[in-house]
């Protein structure tokens, strides 16, 4: 039984490290989209062409090929989020964790020698308690869903800035993006610490129970 728990938060570990990963390539993607925005005002303008005025439809070229590479990347940012073309995007991350929180409970209730609560909350030295791993599946599953939603929501903000460009707004969403609200707090860094350190000990030997 501990064993498939140990298994469970490993994977849930897995899971953490795929989202930082996704979190680095939509950052990458982010300042390079807002790099075109900021410049779309600036390639617009015809003085800003001086002699190449002369040159018939330049301005409307650069002007397409900005909007294109600008697409693409939006196109990019979004298959991040939540749709998956041959590789895990943050959506992935979310079901993975919330059928993990998911088993995690229905285990402790359907096992064919059923845990109380005394060996759920047993605890030996600094490990923490399993009742401890199974909430902080729970979560992380609740934390890591509600930046997914935010994540969503900046990259449709971030398209309808393309047709109305504003630095303030782009650094404010920047900001939103790196710091990862819903995240970065001590209760999640917490529940990221029971599951790491529960992962590395093995509890047979304090459950007695069948697996």
């Amino acid at each position: 039984m501990i064993k498939k728990y140990q298994q469970k938060f490993k994977k849930a570990k897995d899971e953490m490290s795929k989202w930082d990963d996704l979190q680095s390539r939509l950052i990458s993607h982010f300042r390079n989209a807002s790099s075109i925005i900021s410049r779309l005002q600036i390639i617009q303008n015809t003085k800003n062409y001086a002699s190449l005025n002369s040159v018939g439809g330049m301005g409307a070229a650069v002007l397409q090929k900005q909007m294109d590479s600008l697409q693409t990347i939006l196109l990019s940012m979004k298959n991040t989020i939540f749709k998956k073309i041959f590789r895990e995007d943050f959506r992935d991350v979310v079901l993975s964790l919330e059928k993990l929180q998911h088993d995690g409970k229905q285990l402790a209730k359907g096992s064919s020698n059923q845990m109380n609560k005394k060996q759920l909350q047993h605890r030996i030295g600094v490990k923490p308690t399993l009742i401890n791993c199974i909430d902080g599946l729970v979560l992380l599953h609740e934390i890591y869903h509600d930046e997914y939603l935010l994540k969503s929501s900046l990259v449709s903000a971030l398209s309808a800035l393309a047709l109305k460009p504003n630095s303030g707004d782009l650094g404010a969403l920047h900001q939103l993006l790196v710091d990862q609200p819903n995240i970065l707090n001590e209760e999640v860094n917490l529940a990221k610490e029971l599951l790491l350190r529960f992962t590395v000990f093995l509890w047979n030997d304090v459950f007695m129970f069948e697996v």
